[in-house]
């Protein structure tokens, strides 16, 4: 599986970047991954020509690449003026409006205080749940004190694993389907792909208010299992 981590961190290092990789790695404990970071001060340049031109220059289309084709992402933020910044939203701006539907995303974000640790709730969760993303539970918010002290390894081993499992989760269920896998929210959304190849290319899949639905085979036709109800099954019963 691919995950991809965008790094909004401007400078070398950066605590941000170094956030990013301690979670990628966690994750990669969890599961087999293969990494791919994306560092957004890289693509400062790229990203602020296509807001005045509408085209992506060669470094940005292949980060925007890398973000449709990830089984799931990390997203880490530094905090500037208690928001996440800029240069980090506008990257997100420039992406494809429904690139990030139904996609697993562990949310986190760096600051000089803890003061700031509400950024995760009020400004991060909002935004790619807006995407539409699929957003783990656990946030990870990281200030200067935290480093090395205790209490922000426990916080990062959770939050890679509830990405780690709704990553193998989503995975297995995409190689289980007889049908097909849609991802959008209603009939014709262009996101469709066949799970099985010899599925009814011709399949529709309609989802009233689903962010991401699974269509099973059956008799007369296909039925269309709302996200919900498919992390449902997922989850452990207690």
């Amino acid at each position: 599986m691919k995950l991809v981590v965008v790094s909004a961190g401007l400078s070398v290092p950066s605590s941000t970047r170094l956030l990013a990789d301690r979670l990628s790695a966690a994750v990669g404990r969890q599961t087999p991954v293969d990494v791919q970071v994306v560092e957004l001060r890289e693509l400062a340049v790229e990203i602020a020509h296509f807001f005045t031109n509408g085209f992506p220059g060669k470094a940005l289309a292949a980060a925007q690449e890398a973000v449709a084709g990830a089984d799931g992402l990390i997203v880490v933020t530094p905090v500037f003026s208690a928001s996440y910044s800029g240069l980090f939203k506008s990257f997100f701006d420039v992406l494809d409006k429904d690139v990030l539907v139904g996609k697993p995303v562990l949310v986190a974000a760096t600051g000089g205080s803890a003061r700031h640790s509400l950024v995760l709730e009020h400004a991060l969760r909002p935004l790619f749940a807006y995407l539409r993303a699929v957003v783990v539970p656990t946030a990870v918010y990281a200030a200067s004190e935290d480093w090395g002290a205790e209490g922000l390894e426990g916080r990062i081993e959770r939050a890679a694993g509830e990405l780690a499992g709704l990553m193998t989760g989503l995975a297995g269920l995409v190689a289980g389907l007889p049908g097909r896998l849609a991802v959008g929210s209603g009939p014709g959304s262009g996101s469709d792909f066949d799970a099985d190849a010899g599925a009814d290319s011709g399949a529709g899949a309609a989802g009233a208010g689903a962010s991401l639905s699974a269509a099973r085979g059956g008799e007369g036709g296909f039925e269309v299992v709302p996200f919900a109800e498919q992390l449902a099954a997922l989850s452990p019963r207690r």
